[in-house]
This record gives structure tokens, C-alpha cells and sequence, in this order.
């Protein structure tokens, strides 16, 4: 490059300052220049050549349509889409659509910012801070955002699932704020961990927490829709979900979260005494086999009975067998086995949402919210650990204490 052209090039070049303005500038150009382009290449020639008909195709250049504003992700342009008249069909650009006002790129954003706790009422100030003063988005973008969600949720939780082969299922439910309702308003969600080692959102819906019915409802649709019973189900102790089973899938495995066990064991002690407390419940929880969590168990209730607390022995015992199911599971997914963290981790990004929103008019409204959310983190589930696993427990081979049960042991 000589001198004169290296002088020409510093000449046009943007200070640090102007850096964002100036590719805005350049992009503004060139997504122009592809428009020209476009219509160039449909009527087979450029601009000001005489009009001829070209391989069938008749037309003529008509000018511009009024500017437009296109929002990217670096920000927002404005261009003008060539008109074309003489065609018998109505030309519609490929690079830019009839109605679009952004690109799918931040109309993605969308949805995130707000599922993670970016109020209605701040949507206007927040993203014209990002996307330039004049990005076309404001509040009532959500709102109409949050009506295609409930018409996308509808259509989601009628879907058949009979590709599906299930071997685990995490099961939670999460109380909203719903001005409107009477009663206080739950909504259902349920994980399905997949042979193939995905994890999937299954269900979304609304109901009673503790509910016996609610939650027969819920397995009784997945079941008509195709869905397999599931090896095991995984959940709160207090849901409704367990007597649900009985109606719905009676044969099912049972596993109770031991996360919530420890806190409703620990809500029973005094506050001073909840680190021993709680190093003592998780030596059971993490026990190697099930003789020793049973042996760390009566330590821990020895130790309890000496202080007199005899509460939190009684919530510790009750319901004791459906504590320790995950052992005829393989060892590798205990990990997965022994608490509903897959369910809570997404569920703990849903309820900032939730907190930062005013309290939804109807149920079905959150419903199609957290659906939404749910369907974006569904993209970033990790996989079940060993899913080379899932295929035997799926075709039902047995386990103890982690390990593969032989025929020989199984008959004997």
C-alpha cells in the first residue's frame, strides 16, 4: 500500500469515540447496497439500463419505500427497500422481509431480557440504551410477545411424546402470583430424562401443589399423549405427586428430594445446631450403600434423642424407604437421582422473573411465561451423566447399591 492510500484510509477512519456510529454507517451501506443488488439480479439488470424483458421477467425500478428502521444486535439503521412494479407476482425481498423490524437475533434477546427479570416498564429505556433511541421496541412489544407465547404454549402441551423413551422424571411445582384467582395458584412442572441422555421439559401447567387430582391430571395427559410410565420419579415429599402415581403409574419408582428432607429436618433443630445437623444428614444422604445411610441414620437419631429432639427424628423417619429408592439406580446418576435440582436450577431463574413482575391477572398468563423461559433454558440442559446406562435401566435391568444386578443374583 503507498503512502498516498495508507494517508486516504487513516483519513476515514473512526476515533475510538465514534467506532459504533461508524460501523452502523458502514453496515447501513452495505445491507443497502445487497438490497440493490437483489433487484438487480430479479429483473437482470442495474439501475438506469433501458427496460427489456430478461428471460420472462418484466418489472421496472419505482423508487423507495418509505425509511425504515431495522434493529441489530450492534444497534439500529435506517434504510430504504426498493420498489419493483410490472411483476405478476409481488416482490418480496429475501435479505429484508415485508413487515420485519429486527433481526431474529434480538428478537430472541427479547424474551431472554424479560424471562430473566427485565420488567415491562423498563424495556423502553433499557433497550434503546442498547440498540440506539431509535429501536423500534417498547413495552407493548412484550405485551404482544406474551400473547404469541400463550398461543405457542397451547399448541406445545398438545404434542404427542410417543418418540419419546423416558426413564427418570423430576417433578416440582412453583406457587405464582395471580391477583385475580381466589385460591393460591400453583403451576406443575415436569423433566423428562431421556435414554439418549437429554433432558426435556414435558409439562408445564397449572394446578394445586398439594393436590392428589391436580397432579393425576397432569401424569393422566402425559400418558394419553403417548408418554411411557417412567422408571422413576423424583420429587418434593409434600407434592401430591405421589398419590398421583399410585392412579396414574403405580409400578413407577418413587425417590423423595433429599434437599428438601435436610431443610424440613433442620427446621425442627435449633438454629445453633443446624452445621453439625446438617453435615450428619448428608453423611446419610451421600452414603455409599444403603446398609450405611441406615446405620448414619440412627447415629444421627441417637444423637437427636440425647438433646431431646425428638421432631426432628420423626421427620427424618417419615416416609424413610422412598429416601433411599436411588440406590437400585446406577451409582452415576445418583448425582440426578437424590434431589430435583434439575428442576429447581431452572426454576431458581423463574422466580426472579417472577419477583421482578407485578402479579399476573390470570394463571394461564404465567403459565405462558414460564413456559417461554423454560423452553430457552431447555437449550443449555447438560446431559445425564453415563448415558450409555440409561438404555439398561430403560430395558429394566436391576441394581443394588449402584451396581449391576447379575441374572444369577436377580434369580437367586
Amino acid at each position: 500500500m503507498n503512502k498516498r492510500t495508507t494517508e486516504g484510509c487513516l483519513s476515514s477512519s473512526p476515533t475510538w469515540e465514534e467506532l459504533e456510529e461508524w460501523v452502523r454507517g458502514k453496515i447501513q451501506e452495505f445491507i443497502q447496497d445487497l438490497l440493490e443488488q437483489e433487484v438487480t439480479e430479479l429483473l437482470g439488470r442495474a439501475r438506469y439500463r433501458r427496460q427489456a424483458v430478461v428471460d420472462g421477467v418484466q418489472g421496472y425500478r419505482n423508487g423507495y419505500g418509505k425509511p425504515r428502521k431495522l434493529t441489530l444486535g450492534i444497534g439500529t439503521i435506517t434504510i430504504r427497500r426498493p420498489r419493483v412494479r410490472g411483476l405478476e407476482e409481488r416482490f418480496e425481498s429475501r435479505i429484508l422481509p415485508l413487515f420485519a423490524r429486527r433481526t431474529r437475533e434480538v428478537s430472541n434477546l427479547l424474551p431472554e431480557l424479560y424471562l430473566h427479570g427485565l420488567a415491562e416498564g423498563d424495556f423502553d429505556l433499557a433497550l434503546r440504551g442498547l440498540l440506539g433511541e431509535d429501536a423500534p421496541i417498547s413495552a407493548s412489544t412484550v405485551a404482544r410477545l406474551k400473547e404469541k407465547w400463550h398461543a405457542e404454549w397451547e399448541a406445545w402441551h398438545k404434542q404427542r411424546l410417543d418418540s419419546l423413551q423416558v426413564v427418570y422424571l423430576w417433578v416440582d411445582g412453583i406457587y405464582v402470583k395471580a391477583g385475580l384467582e381466589k385460591e393460591r395458584a400453583a403451576l406443575f412442572v415436569v423433566i423428562a430424562g431421556l435414554v439418549d441422555g437429554r433432558k426435556v421439559v414435558v409439562a408445564v401447567a397449572p394446578g394445586h401443589r398439594e393436590s392428589v387430582e391436580s397432579w393425576s391430571e397432569v401424569l393422566r395427559d402425559l400418558r394419553d399423549r403417548g408418554m411411557n410410565p417412567p422408571k422413576l420419579v423424583i420429587g418434593d415429599g409434600h407434592l401430591g405427586i405421589w398419590g398421583a402415581l399410585r392412579n396414574v403409574w403405580p409400578d413407577a419408582g418413587q425417590q423423595r428430594c433429599w434437599n428438601h428432607k435436610i431443610l424440613n429436618v433442620l427446621d425442627k433443630l435449633p438454629r445453633t445446631q443446624h452445621v453439625v445437623a446438617k453435615s450428619m444428614l448428608s453423611a446419610i444422604a451421600y452414603a455409599a450403600t444403603e446398609a450405611e445411610a441406615n446405620e448414619k441414620r440412627r447415629e444421627f437419631e441417637a444423637w437427636c434423642r440425647k438433646r431431646g429432639y425428638t421432631q426432628a427424628v420423626e421427620t427424618l423417619s417419615r416416609d424413610w424407604e422412598r429416601m433411599l429408592t436411588f440406590y437400585r439406580y446406577p451409582k452415576e446418576h445418583w448425582v440426578h437421582l437424590r434431589t430435583t435440582n434439575i428442576v429447581e436450577s431452572p426454576l431458581a431463574a423463574l422466580r426472579l422473573r417472577t419477583d421482578a413482575a407485578k402479579r399476573f391477572k390470570k394463571v394461564e398468563r404465567a403459565t405462558a411465561v414460564i413456559w417461554k423461559m423454560l423452553m430457552i433454558a431447555q437449550k443449555k440442559f447438560r446431559r445425564l451423566n453415563a448415558p450409555e446406562l440409561l438404555a439398561k435401566v430403560y430395558a429394566g435391568v436391576q441394581y443394588k447399591d449402584g451396581i449391576e444386578v447379575t441374572r444369577e443374583e436377580a434369580a437367586a
